[in-house]
């Protein structure tokens, strides 16, 4: 066994913390090596006592454990969003939402953070519930906020005592330094009301026949169900959107913070896109094979500051070797997605915001292999994330000027670039001036119905 408190061999990092064994894997090589090709005995996760055992979300795809529960989520979503081809229903949904995004940006810059929710909780729940999302202050929009703001705080690793000593979730919340137990009871609320309200709403819809087509409809509809069916579809439903909804939300969120800090990738992709398509209408799906530029934007934006920096622990279900080093059984093995994608030996000037890197003859390996997670785990709703923030960047890029803010006294404000910490990391708050790029950017947005 690793005997040693830490052991870094520069492509794995071995800790022994409190008795357990965490593997840090810092290279792609050795997280293909792993979680890929030896996916059979890597797919489980480990147990969470804070943000699985005691708030519940090992009912959610994310950290339930690998078995025939999480087989059928997989096939549920699979069917949905799992290719390209079977993305291509919400190809029309996508291209309106987003050009209702601009359209509201351009009418409220500072209300950015807000109108990405919005748009990405749009998209999501009409997929998954066929919920219409409400034009203010929606209120499960704001109820999944909440959820998956929790999530990414309880199971942030060493966030929690008692993810390493599991015995004190029988202490008393009375107890001094027992706060936590609030918080985890707020938590295990906000949760179940995120997978029971929209998963009501469609029951409910379905009985008065108005409900709308959706995955959870769907699947509601295909089969006499049992109360354990029912349960799987409801939460694979939650895991759809709760899993969309922050990460999205935050790749988007990113790419504005990109364009900012960087307005020489931001005019080369206007340019292409001023030269494909012109002023007078909006990107489009098919536009995409003919503007390379912007779609390796996309994808540096993903590189450069992935949302789940450290993804979530995978747990080794058997004793294993790898380069001469024993993985006992139960080690919690951790994929370093920031380190593997900001890997000097694999990318040039890692820290340079360059979209030409995945463009000429000899490209750089796609993000998305590393950015997405590994193996069995791997995101199931990859192909939306990705086309959500493509038509974002590409609509957004089509018709705005996007800047530094200066204040009233004519000082060009500089933005934060320190991401929070989290399971999922988001940007930090920053100001930023939106605005037409002409009269023809400004009477093309002003055209959209809202």
């Amino acid at each position: 066994m690793l005997t040693k408190p830490f052991i870094h061999t520069g492509e794995i990092t071995y800790l022994n913390v409190l008795g357990q064994e965490l593997i840090i894997l810092n290279s792609s090589k050795v997280a293909v090596d792993l979680l890929d090709k030896r996916s059979a005995i890597y797919s489980d996760r480990p147990i969470l006592m804070m943000g699985g055992e005691i708030v519940g979300w090992n009912r959610s795809l994310a950290l339930t454990q690998y078995g025939p529960r999480f087989r059928e989520f997989r096939k549920y979503m699979s069917r949905l969003v799992g290719t390209r081809a079977s993305m291509e229903k919400f190809t029309p949904l996508q291209e309106k939402e987003t050009a209702k995004f601009v359209a509201r940006v351009m009418a409220d810059p500072g209300s950015l953070v807000h109108q990405i929710r919005k748009t990405t909780g749009t998209i999501i729940l009409m997929i998954s519930h066929g919920y219409t999302v409400k034009e203010h202050d929606d209120p499960i929009v704001d109820l999944v906020e909440a959820a998956v703001n929790g999530f990414s705080e309880c199971t942030e690793p060493g966030a929690f005592l008692v993810d390493m000593v599991p015995l004190l979730r029988h202490v008393p919340g009375w107890f001094p330094g027992a706060g936590w137990k609030a918080k985890a009871e707020r938590f295990a609320k906000l949760l179940t009301d995120m997978a029971d309200i929209p998963h009501q709403f469609v029951k409910d819809q379905m009985a008065a026949g108005t409900a709308v087509p959706s995955f959870t409809s769907e699947l509601l509809d295909s089969k006499e169900i049992t109360p354990e069916a029912e349960s799987n579809i409801k939460w694979s439903a939650a895991s759809l959107y709760s899993g969309g909804a922050d990460t999205t939300v935050s790749a988007i969120h990113s790419f504005y913070l990109a364009m900012v800090m960087h307005p020489e990738a931001q005019r080369k992709a206007q340019a292409e896109i001023d030269k494909v398509i012109g002023g007078d209408r909006f990107p489009t799906s098919a536009d995409q094979p003919s503007l390379p530029y912007v779609d390796a934007l996309a994808k540096e934006v993903l590189r450069s500051n992935p949302v789940a920096p450290l993804g979530v622990p995978h747990i080794a279900t058997e004793n294993d070797f790898y380069e001469g080093y024993f993985i006992p059984k139960g080690s919690s093995v951790i994929a370093n997605i920031w380190q593997i994608l900001h890997d000097p030996a694999t990318y040039a000037d890692p820290f340079e915001f360059n979209p030409e890197r995945f463009l000429g003859d000899h490209p750089e390996p796609e993000p998305r292999v590393t950015a997405f997670g590994y193996g069995r785990r791997i995101c199931p709703g990859l192909n939306l994330a990705q086309s959500s923030l493509w038509f974002a960047c590409a609509m957004s890029l089509a018709v705005f000027d996007i800047e530094k803010y200066v204040d009233g006294f004519g000082n060009v404000v500089e933005p934060d670039t320190n991401y929070t910490d989290g399971t999922i990391s988001h940007p930090p708050p920053f100001k930023c001036t939106i605005k037409p790029r002409s009269e023809k950017s400004a009477a093309l947005v002003a055209s959209v119905e809202l």
